[in-house]
Parts: C-alpha cells; sequence; structure tokens
C-alpha cells in the first residue's frame, strides 16, 4: 500500500514535467512565428494599410472599415513595429504625403455619401469628391485607397498684380451682384501679392495686372498692335520666383484659349469688308492670334488701327500709344463686368479711342497733322475726352500719345514742298543770323583780348606799387625797431648804474659800521678787562686752535709744576 501511494505523486510530476515542456516549446513555436512570419516594420517616411480577412461583415459598398471589421481599415499604420498574423491580415506599405514649399495637396475622397449630380467639390468631409479644404507643405498619412492626392503648384501672385477669385462651384448669385462664398462667380474681395493655397477645383484665381499698362495700336499694314504691361521683377528667392513665374504662365495660357477660336476667322472676315491690308482698322474684326508673345511685357496682338476723315475728306491713320491704369479697389468690379485685360481692351477701351479719334480728328484738317501746333492739340484733346469717357468705367487714362501719322500722297506733297520751302527759308535767315553772330563773337573775342591786355598792364602797375609801398613799410618798421632797442638799452645802462652805485655805498656803509662795532666790541674788551698784556693774552687765547684740550695736573711742592705757578697768569676777579 504504502509502495503504491508513492508511484501516483512520480507519474504526477513526470505528466506535469511532460506538459511544462510541452508548452515552452509550443511558446518557443510562437514566439519564433511572431517574430519571423507576423512581424511587420513601418520605416521612416512610410505607412502600413491593413486589410482584414476576416471579421464583421461591413455595409454593402463601403471602401474602408473599422477595425473588426472584414476590409481594408481606414486608419493606417505610422512608423514603427507591429505583428500581425497573415493568415489574417494583409500589411501594404506605400509612402507617406509628403507637400513640398510652393505646393498644394488637393484631396478627393473615394468614401462617403454621394455627391449630387453635377457637383464635384463635397459638401463637407464626410461626402465624396473633391474636399474643399487643402493640404498645405508638410507630411500627412491619408489611406491611398480611400484618397487621392493631387500635388499642384502654390498660387504666388507676384508684386505688381492682383488675383481675381471665382468660384467655380455653387449657385449663381444675383444678376450684376458679387458672388459669396458657396456661390458661382466672381467674388468681391481680392488677393493681393502673395502666396495663397487654394483649391483650383473651388476657386480659379486670375492674375491681372494694375498699375501702369499700354496698348499701342499701328497704323501701317504689317505691325500687329500689341497690348503690353510690365516686365516682371526678378525675386531674390528663386522658389517664389518660379512659382510667380508658373502663375503668369497659367494666365497667359487662359488668355491664349480666349484669342485662339478667332485668329482663323479675323483675317477672312478683313478680307470679306475691304478686300485689302488696310482693313485692319474696321472695328469689327476681333483680336488675332497669329504671333504668340512669349515675353512677359505682351499680352496679345491686335488687328485695329487709328484710322478717320479729315475735315477736308482725306484719310488719315495714325500710329497711338494709350497709357492705361486699372485700379486695384475697382478691379473686381471690372473683371466681373468685362473680364480679362485683353477683353477690358477689347470691348471698352479700344472702341472708345476709335470713337473719340474719329469724333475729334473729323474736326482736324489733314496738314493739322503735319504742320503747326494742331497734332498737339488734337492729342491733348483725345487724352481728355478718354479720361472723362473711361472714367464712367472705372479706367484711368494718363496718356494718349500720337507716334506717327500717314496721311495720302497727294496731299502730302505738296504740304511737304510748302513745308520745305519754310524750313529752307528758316534754314536761311538761321544761317544769316549765324555769320552775323559769328562776326559779333569775333568783335567780342577782340574786345576782350584787348581788355585783358589792359588788364594785365594794370595788374602789374599795382603789383609793383603795393611792393614798393611794402619795402618802405618794412624799412621803417625796421628803423622805429632799432630805434626803440637803442632806448632800451640805454635804460638797461642807466639802471645798471645805478644797481652799481648803491651796491658800493650799500657795501661800504656795511663795511664801516662791521668794522665800527667791532671797534666798540674791543673798546668794551678792554674796558672791561682794564689791563693791556691780559686783554692781549685773551686774543691770543681765542686765536688758539678749539680743538686744542688744556689738563690741568696738580702735584706737590718741590717739583717742576710747583715751580711753574709763578708763572702763571692771574686773572683777577670780576
Amino acid at each position: 500500500m504504502t509502495a503504491k501511494k508513492k508511484i501516483i505523486p512520480d507519474m504526477v510530476a513526470r505528466i506535469a514535467f511532460v506538459l511544462g515542456g510541452v508548452v515552452l516549446v509550443i511558446a518557443l513555436a510562437y514566439g519564433a512565428y511572431l517574430w519571423f512570419f507576423c512581424r511587420v516594420y513601418v520605416p521612416a517616411g512610410m505607412m502600413a494599410v491593413v486589410t482584414a480577412k476576416t471579421g464583421k461583415q461591413p455595409r454593402p459598398g463601403t471602401i474602408l472599415v473599422e477595425k473588426g471589421e472584414k476590409g481594408i481599415w481606414k486608419e493606417v499604420l505610422s512608423e514603427g513595429r507591429y505583428f500581425f498574423d497573415p493568415v489574417l491580415y494583409d500589411v501594404k506599405l506605400s509612402k507617406n504625403i509628403d507637400i513640398p514649399l510652393g505646393k498644394v495637396g488637393i484631396v478627393t475622397s473615394k468614401v462617403g455619401k454621394e455627391l449630387p449630380a453635377g457637383e464635384i467639390i463635397a459638401a463637407d468631409a464626410a461626402s465624396k469628391g473633391v474636399q474643399r479644404e487643402v493640404l498645405g507643405p508638410g507630411v500627412y498619412r491619408l489611406n491611398p485607397e480611400g484618397y487621392k492626392v493631387e500635388i499642384v503648384d502654390a498660387i504666388n501672385i507676384p508684386p505688381g498684380y492682383v488675383g481675381i477669385v471665382t468660384g467655380q462651384t455653387g449657385k449663381a448669385p444675383r444678376p450684376g451682384h458679387f458672388a459669396v462664398r458657396g456661390e458661382k462667380g466672381v467674388m468681391q474681395d481680392i488677393l493681393q501679392p502673395g502666396l495663397y493655397y487654394i483649391n483650383h477645383y473651388a476657386f480659379q484665381i486670375n492674375v491681372i495686372e494694375i498699375g501702369m499698362n499700354q496698348v499701342t495700336m499701328s497704323g501701317n499694314a504689317k505691325g500687329a498692335s500689341v497690348v503690353s504691361g510690365r516686365s516682371q521683377l526678378a525675386s531674390a528667392n528663386s522658389t517664389l520666383q518660379s512659382m510667380a513665374s508658373n502663375t503668369l504662365k497659367f494666365q497667359t495660357e487662359l488668355r491664349r484659349q480666349v484669342v485662339r477660336p478667332r485668329a482663323v476667322k479675323a483675317p477672312v472676315r478683313a478680307r470679306n469688308v475691304r478686300g485689302r491690308a488696310a482693313a485692319a482698322a474696321d472695328r469689327a474684326v476681333p483680336l488675332m492670334a497669329a504671333k504668340a508673345y512669349d515675353t512677359p511685357s505682351q499680352i496679345f496682338g491686335l488687328s485695329r488701327a487709328v484710322e478717320f476723315p479729315s475735315r477736308d475728306g482725306f484719310k488719315v491713320l495714325l500710329d497711338m500709344t494709350v497709357e492705361f491704369e486699372l485700379l486695384p479697389e475697382k478691379i473686381s468690379l471690372i473683371y466681373m463686368l468685362y473680364g480679362d485685360l485683353p477683353q477690358v481692351v477689347e470691348k471698352i477701351l479700344l472702341p472708345q479711342v476709335l470713337s473719340v479719334s474719329r469724333l475729334k480728328g473729323s474736326s482736324y484738317r489733314a496738314q493739322d497733322f503735319i504742320m503747326g501746333d494742331g497734332r498737339e492739340k488734337f492729342q491733348l484733346d483725345l487724352r481728355n475726352e478718354l479720361v472723362k469717357t473711361l472714367e464712367s468705367k472705372h479706367i484711368v487714362v494718363h496718356n494718349a500719345i500720337i507716334r506717327n501719322v500717314e496721311i495720302p500722297r497727294d496731299i502730302l506733297t505738296p504740304i511737304q514742298a510748302v513745308s520745305l520751302a519754310q524750313e529752307q527759308n528758316l534754314t536761311n535767315m538761321a544761317m544769316q543770323n549765324t555769320a552775323k553772330k559769328l562776326a559779333e563773337l569775333n568783335t567780342e573775342t577782340e574786345l576782350i583780348e584787348q581788355r585783358r591786355q589792359e588788364v594785365s598792364q594794370e595788374t602789374e602797375k599795382i603789383v609793383a606799387s603795393i611792393n614798393a609801398e611794402r619795402k618802405r613799410d618794412v624799412a621803417a618798421i625796421e628803423a622805429a625797431a632799432r630805434l626803440k632797442v637803442a632806448e632800451i638799452q640805454l635804460k638797461k645802462s642807466e639802471i645798471i648804474a645805478k644797481t652799481n652805485q648803491l651796491k658800493g655805498e650799500t657795501d661800504a656803509k656795511a663795511k664801516f659800521l662791521t668794522e665800527n662795532e667791532k671797534a666798540k666790541g674791543e673798546l668794551l674788551k678792554a674796558r672791561a678787562v682794564g689791563d693791556g698784556a691780559l686783554l692781549s693774552q685773551m686774543v691770543m687765547v681765542n686765536a688758539l686752535n678749539p680743538k686744542v684740550k688744556t689738563r690741568i695736573i696738580h702735584a706737590g711742592p718741590g717739583t717742576l709744576w710747583t715751580d711753574l705757578k709763578g708763572a702763571a697768569v692771574a686773572i683777577p676777579a670780576k
């Protein structure tokens, strides 16, 4: 019984050990399966689109699904490491959407509510179609299975231009009124020079010149008239300059599309009306586009010229340049009423120029345009009338310049002959006046030479007189200086003599006083001593060297020193 109880725990332990080993093997195998077969690595700059092969069935027609549903997940995976069972999921790598500087991303949604018929702009983010909002420069992760991103140039409006905004979708505004956001039509607010990220499916931007522009109408049969704007200023930033160039090229292409449909019919119509090259002056001839202008200053060609009959019935043909300006505050209204700059010139400016030219020119004779001040007066009248007429059209005319006038040969020849004779007469008179002036000039030249010599002699005389006066003044100054020096020397000698005299008198007086006092002192000494011999001995003692030392030695009687005591000098008591 005891042996049986011992076998059971051993069997349980073995089974547990075997089961643990199996579990460990299964875990290791599953980990290896995940690491080598399920591991998905999304590198930098990439995203991953996940497709679930199992899960809840989505609604019919759904392209992107939520997690837990069968199909393509709406959410994409960013950079990093993930684990997906290839049996249950399919993972596809795709590049991130990178929008560089100066570009804009236009998003087209493949998922969401269907758009109404005829609409292309989605009403909101939950609808299919082109999204109204755009993507600026940056990096984005949008599922390529549900969204398409079109990268296009941003709108860069250069200085000297403004942008007219036209809505592309929506209902039309009331006639004669600007469109508001959501309506289809021209909007009142304009875009100033700068960089704009705009959806060109929702809004069309027309770049129009502001400031000074010119329209030149050529009167000859060969020259085509040209409307010209300004040359574009170079930008310090090459990227911005490139974007501005692209914007202007796009606007030029829009203008060419307006002009091209008329290019074929214009010459045919001209031949039907007049049948010759002078038919370019007909008002009914539209814009011609036979020549393409690639320079930024030339916008389009014209087949119109200024032609009118004079008061005396002769045809006058003019080359004219009109300088005009579209004001920024009225530019959107001008665009709404007439269109782009070529349409403004075609519909408004040229008809007015031709009409006013005929009206004013018919009151002048043909010879007034080549003789006298008639041409200048006509130019001034034309400019003033154009300013008054086009002011109501919101166009400012600065100048109207006549550069060339052509009149018929049969009247031009006699006028030229008369003018030539008059000019020859004026030339002869001018030559006579020139000869007369030349003689006067020679006379004046001789007088000038004579006067120059007189001035030279007078100058020499004045210089000699000045030199003599200068020498005389210098001699007088030197004599006065010498006299002054002598006077100073005399005074110096007198002072020195007086000083020596005073010094001698002072020395004598001082010596006398000194010796006198010494004598008085000696006298006092003699009186004090009372004995001449004693005084002499005192003088001798005073004359001794002060460094000599005197020592007194006392000795007893009978010595040499005692015997010398009789030789001592007796000094009486005072």
